[in-house]
């Protein structure tokens, strides 16, 4: 071989691997979006999502990007996120939570959207079916809908003499609770329901002075996202103001909160991490029915019992998943 030759044949191959990596595919980006902070909890959430996509195949740094994107409590924030995933064409936008759902679906018209929602998908107007969404929506919702008598009920086994109960509810959340069957539950036994709003820190410390001038004798936290991500605080002021409270999730019950029952909202996160890989192998998001976590739990924190002078009810006790001492 001449030596012309030989020189030329080894750049050649010197040059292979950098002509290789340019030729690598880029990977596929998913934008994962929230209303909150991955500090109030739902850090674990985005976890419980990336393994339901790696459940679908799709695992981060190898066959996907995932950009995780929070609005930490923000919720005008998310406009301008979804704007710039929807510039730059990203793959799949993973909406999670009700306000993040609804901020894709004013800007998204073609990028497939998989959504987690607290509320009703048809109600928020999210999709025109639950079986067949139609269009480049689809995702999965928790079953609040549904659980929410199931806590009045459970307040009214534990506190029968309890006849004023408190809801406490963010007003930008726009899960409709005036359509929320609660008002039937509440009026079939007998219950009178008042609501108050809290959508800072400082409204919280308001809705509890507010809730001893109702002389509300128990308290329903209703499901928002921004309530969750105060679930410690909400329960250490239910504390201090002696008032009996459910919310949904075992935090609020290791925070000191009363009882917790609710949809397991993990679920809900890895089936929206199923679902996104599935819209990455191809499927049309429009095809997918709307999933529905409908496993539930109960818990109970007896100490907190003992520190309101509350007996649970065996029926009640036998039913829990776990009773925190």
């Amino acid at each position: 071989m001449r030596r012309r030759q030989f020189i030329s044949l080894v750049s050649l191959i010197a040059a292979y691997p950098f002509a290789a990596h340019a030729e690598q595919p880029t990977l596929p980006v998913v934008g994962f979006v929230n209303s909150e902070s991955a500090s109030s909890g739902y850090g674990r959430m985005a976890d419980l999502f990336r393994d339901g996509l790696q459940e679908a195949g799709y695992v981060q740094g190898q066959n996907v990007t995932i950009e995780y994107h929070w609005a930490d409590g923000q919720s005008d924030r998310l406009s301008g996120i979804m704007a710039d995933l929807i510039r730059r064409r990203v793959t799949v936008i993973t909406a999670t939570t009700t306000p993040a759902a609804l901020a894709a679906k004013a800007l998204a018209t073609t990028i497939p959207v998989v959504f987690e929602t607290g509320g009703d998908p048809v109600q928020l107007g999210l999709v025109s079916s639950l079986n067949h969404p139609g269009g480049n929506f689809t995702g999965v919702s928790q079953s609040n809908r549904e659980v929410a008598p199931k806590r009045l009920e459970l307040l009214h086994e534990v506190l029968p003499q309890a006849k004023v109960v408190a809801l406490l509810v963010n007003p930008e959340n726009p899960i409709l609770i005036a359509d929320s069957p609660l008002w039937a539950a509440a009026e079939s036994l007998g219950v009178q329901l008042t609501q108050l709003d809290a959508k800072s820190d400082s409204d919280l410390d308001q809705a509890f002075v507010s809730m001893t001038q109702t002389h509300a004798s128990a308290l329903i936290v209703i499901d928002d996202p921004f309530l969750t991500g105060h679930s410690e605080r909400i329960a250490a002021l239910a504390e201090h103001y002696g008032i009996p409270a459910i919310y949904k999730g075992r935090e609020f019950v290791t925070a000191g909160g009363l009882m917790s029952y609710g949809t397991v909202v993990g679920d809900t996160y890895h089936l929206a991490g199923i679902y996104t890989g599935r819209v990455l192998k191809g499927d049309k998001p429009g095809d997918l029915p709307i999933e529905r976590a409908s496993r539930v739990e109960l818990f109970i924190n007896l100490k907190s019992a003992k520190a309101l002078g509350i007996t649970i009810p065996l029926p009640v006790s036998g039913r829990a998943d776990e009773m925190i001492e």
